[in-house]
C-alpha cells in the first residue's frame, strides 16, 4: 500500500496519475501503444499579457493543517459556511474525429445514439451529474436532492454545511453547441479496439490545442463558466494509451480560464464507461480549478486530486445509479480528510470518499 501511494504521489507531481487497473488492450497492427487507464491534468497554458476578463471564476480560499503544515486550496463556489449557492455555467462541446486510411474513414461522434435511443451527448446532459437525485451519506446523512458533484462537495464540508444548508455548487442546464469535427492525422492516432470495441486515440497534446482556439474563439466561453468537451468512444494517448479525460485552464493569470475534457466510451464495463470519466474530471475542476498557481492546490502526496485516489480499484472506482431508467457509474471522490484534513471536516466524522469505498486504502499521507 505504501507503494502505490508513493507512486501516485511521482505521478501527481508530474501531472498525470495513472490508474492500476484495467484489461488488456488488443491494438490493430499499426497500433503498439499498451493500455494504462488514467486520467490526466495538464499544465495550465496563462500569460501575463492576455488582457483580464471581467467575469472571473468564483472560487474561495481555505486550508487544514496536517502534520503542523498548513495546507491551502482554492476551489469552485463560495465559502461554504455563508450558506450560498453557486451556479456555473456550463457549455458541452461535442468532438467527431475521423480517421482516414486510404479510402475508408472511421468516424467517432458524440452523436452516436445508445442502447436507450439517446447519444452520448443526450445521456451526458439527462446524467446525475446536470440532474438532481437524493444523496445520502454511507452513513445514512441525507446530502439533499441536488447534482452527483454538489452532493459530493456538501458531504466535504459537512462539517459547516450541516449548519449551512443553503451552500450550494451547481453546474448549470449545458447549453450545448454544434459539433467540431477533426481529421486525425496520422502521427496524432490511430483505430484500435479494446474489449472487441472499436476506439479512436488521439494525442492529448494535438487535441488540446484544437480545444485552446476554439475557447479563444467562442466568446460567450468566460472565466465564470465552465467548456466540458466531449468524445465517444475515444481515448487520448501521452506516451502510451489510455487517457479518460483531462483538465486544465488558459489564458490570463488573474483570470484563468479553466476547461474539461471527457470521454464517453459505450461499453458498459470499460474504462471511462458513460459519464464516470466526467464525474472524475468535474470533482477535480470543483477541488482544484487551477486558479492559484501553475500548482494547483499542493497537498503532502502530490496534488489536491479528489479523484485519482479512487480509479485504480475495480470497475475504476465507479459505482452505478439509475436516473430516468438509465444506469450511469460515477466515480468515487476523495473528501479533504483523506488528504489529512480533521475528521470534523467531512461527513460522518472519518469518512475519506464519497461512497466510503470498502477498498479505499486509507489516508494518503500515512502511505494506506
Amino acid at each position: 500500500m505504501k507503494q502505490r501511494f508513493t507512486v501516485l504521489s511521482l505521478l501527481a507531481a508530474l501531472l498525470v496519475v495513472a490508474s492500476v487497473a484495467g484489461t488488456a488492450f488488443a491494438q490493430d497492427a499499426t497500433d503498439t501503444l499498451p493500455m494504462h487507464p488514467r486520467f490526466a491534468r495538464l499544465t495550465p497554458h496563462l500569460s501575463n499579457d492576455v488582457r483580464t476578463p471581467a467575469t472571473p471564476l468564483t472560487t474561495w480560499n481555505g486550508s487544514f493543517v496536517y502534520k503542523t503544515k498548513t495546507y491551502k486550496y482554492n476551489m469552485v463556489g463560495t465559502t461554504p459556511s455563508t450558506g450560498t449557492s453557486t451556479t456555473i455555467p456550463v457549455f458541452i462541446i461535442p468532438i467527431v474525429l475521423k480517421y482516414v486510411s486510404g479510402t475508408t474513414t472511421t468516424t467517432f461522434t458524440p452523436e452516436t445514439k445508445l442502447s436507450n435511443g439517446l447519444t452520448a451527448v443526450q445521456n451526458t446532459v439527462a446524467s446525475p451529474i446536470f440532474q438532481n437525485m437524493d444523496w445520502k451519506s454511507p452513513g445514512g446523512t441525507d446530502l439533499g436532492t441536488t447534482q452527483y458533484e454538489d452532493a459530493f462537495q456538501r458531504g466535504n464540508f459537512w462539517g459547516q454545511v450541516s449548519t449551512a444548508t443553503g451552500y450550494h455548487v451547481l453546474l448549470g442546464t449545458p447549453k450545448v453547441t454544434k459539433p467540431l469535427t477533426f481529421v486525425v492525422p496520422p502521427a496524432d492516432g490511430s483505430v484500435g479496439s479494446e474489449g472487441g470495441v472499436k476506439v479512436g486515440l488521439a494525442d492529448i497534446n494535438w487535441l488540446d490545442a484544437k480545444f485552446q482556439a476554439f475557447i479563444t474563439k467562442f466568446k460567450a466561453i468566460q472565466p465564470n463558466t465552465l467548456p466540458i468537451f466531449i468524445t465517444y468512444d475515444v481515448y487520448l494517448t501521452s506516451g502510451g494509451c489510455c487517457i479518460g479525460g483531462y483538465h486544465s485552464s488558459m489564458g490570463s493569470v488573474a483570470a484563468p480560464q479553466a476547461y474539461s475534457m471527457f470521454t464517453y466510451i459505450g461499453k458498459p464495463g470499460a474504462f471511462a464507461q458513460d459519464v464516470s470519466a466526467l464525474s472524475h474530471e468535474a470533482g477535480e475542476w470543483l477541488d482544484d480549478p487551477l486558479v492559484i498557481n501553475t500548482n494547483g492546490n499542493p497537498v503532502s502526496c502530490g496534488i489536491l486530486e479528489v479523484g485519482d485516489p479512487e480509479e485504480g480499484f475495480a470497475n475504476f472506482g465507479a459505482f452505478a445509479y439509475t436516473l430516468g431508467g438509465f444506469t450511469y457509474n460515477l466515480q468515487d471522490l476523495t473528501y479533504l480528510e483523506y488528504f489529512g484534513a480533521p475528521t470534523t471536516t467531512s461527513v460522518d466524522s472519518g469518512t475519506e470518499t464519497f461512497h466510503d469505498n470498502p477498498f479505499h486504502l486509507g489516508i494518503c499521507n500515512n502511505g494506506g
